[in-house]
């Protein structure tokens, strides 16, 4: 009985450093959050001022803040992600893990843009969307296709798809890296047993690789929804919320009201409506993968 007492206090201290950081770094912020997102304070002077729901209250009704214009856009962030980005994913993990002549070296292009900074990715799309010489607009002028140029990042027509397509291309590696892990681990005599069975490539795929690997599906949805919940830097170098708040989303509206309007109250409050939209869809993707394995 001492010996087990002394092994869960061993276990317990070391332990206690991991907990200590999760507490300081996750579990704090989100309470503080909470607790300013019911005051009014410029985040500078000791005077706070209880106003209970109003910050919650003034986000969706204040016009000069436009909260649903940014959860829009964030919504429709997360769907193109899910539809677009996440299917495109699984194909070339699937394409890739046949075990195709230079399977490495695509493995490592596709991923190389996930370990660029998103600032430089930022820079480099700005470039390429530039309405005078970016290459976009060039190559239709060259093309003939002169009534097709934009000035995208400042359309508000397509701003906003402006802005995602750099997001694609850079997590679109990221993804499928996780997925190409995961088709790599389905046991071979799976795909054995339904060839000798006349199982066409595409029946495989369907009934046994992509059943199997549901798991890791449903990660890469969390990750691809509440990722596109709390982008920022991307968004925040490319346009910065504009035109006219095309490109708006909750996080570039909460530095603005933190650091331009020094409504640090509001700006907590949106912090905590994306830490419950996040937490909200997470449990709702685990429960719709539940269902589907079950």
């Amino acid at each position: 009985m001492k010996k087990l007492y002394s092994n869960k206090l061993t276990i317990c201290l070391f332990l206690l450093p991991a907990i200590l950081l999760f507490v300081g770094v996750l579990v704090a912020p989100i309470v503080m959050s909470l607790y300013y997102s019911f005051f009014d304070w410029d985040g500078i002077s000791s005077t706070k001022t209880f106003v209970g729901f109003n910050n919650y209250k003034e986000m969706f009704t204040d016009d000069t803040i436009n909260m649903g214009l940014a959860l829009k856009n964030t919504c429709i962030l997360a769907l193109l992600s899910v539809v677009i980005q996440l299917p495109l994913s699984l194909f070339l993990a699937l394409l890739l893990a046949k075990g195709r002549k230079g399977e490495r070296g695509f493995l490592s292009v596709y991923f190389m843009p996930v370990l660029i900074s998103t600032v430089v990715i930022g820079q480099l799309w700005m470039k390429i969307y530039n309405p005078d010489y970016g290459i976009l607009n060039v190559a239709l002028r060259s093309l003939g296709l002169e009534k097709w140029t934009r000035i995208w990042l400042g359309d508000k027509k397509t701003a906003l798809w402006a802005a995602f397509v750099p997001t694609l291309w850079q997590y679109v590696g990221y993804h499928m890296l996780l997925l190409y892990a995961g088709v790599k681990s389905v046991p071979p005599e799976y795909r054995e047993a339904a060839m000798i069975d006349g199982a066409r490539e595409g029946q495989i795929n369907r009934y046994i690789i992509i059943p199997y690997i549901k798991p890791i599906l449903k990660i890469s949805v969390i990750f691809a929804v509440t990722g596109s919940f709390k982008s920022f830097d991307l968004i925040y170098v490319l346009t910065n919320g504009g035109p006219a708040g095309a490109t708006q989303v909750p996080s570039t509206r909460m530095i603005e009201l933190l650091f331009t309007r020094n409504r640090y109250g509001m700006g907590s409050a949106i912090a905590t409506v994306l830490i419950v939209m996040c937490f909200v869809a997470a449990l709702l993707i685990g429960f719709f993968f539940r269902e589907k394995e079950d």
